[in-house]
């Protein structure tokens, strides 16, 4: 289990902004509340979905996906991180200071755990279409 960030590398014909966008529309459609903000080559999404016990325990948590793209392929870094308040002042310092996740107690690590990896391969789903 890669507990404080994964990462993985995807190839594909899409670029950032259409992979992000797609990505953020499955997201929105399973009931994540999402933000973002796109740069041509880099990008960030915050994904957060509540329930009554996330909404309580973890409200300013959020699963932050930091893309960056080179020629054909596209790193994708997950983690839990801090809800953003205004993600477009700080998209600048996340991209350039990537280790803003932070420890979280060992169910949120074992839930973020089994999250982050379905919508990585829900995304590689996405950039394979």
């Amino acid at each position: 289990m890669e507990i404080f960030k994964k990462e993985r590398i995807i190839t594909t014909t899409k670029s950032v902004d259409d992979l992000v966008k797609a990505f953020s529309t499955y997201l929105t459609d399973n009931k994540w509340r999402v933000q973002s903000n796109i740069q041509p080559d880099k990008a960030i999404l915050q994904a957060q979905k509540f329930g009554i016990l996330r909404g309580l325990v973890a409200a300013d948590r959020a699963l932050t996906f930091i893309f960056t793209s080179d020629s054909g392929q596209v790193k994708v870094e997950v983690g839990v991180g801090r809800l953003l308040g205004d993600i477009a002042v700080t998209a600048i310092e996340v991209i350039l200071i990537s280790e803003i996740f932070i420890v979280v107690d060992i169910p949120e690590i074992a839930w973020s755990d089994h999250v982050e990896k379905e919508l990585l391969d829900e995304l590689q789903n996405i950039a394979n279409q």
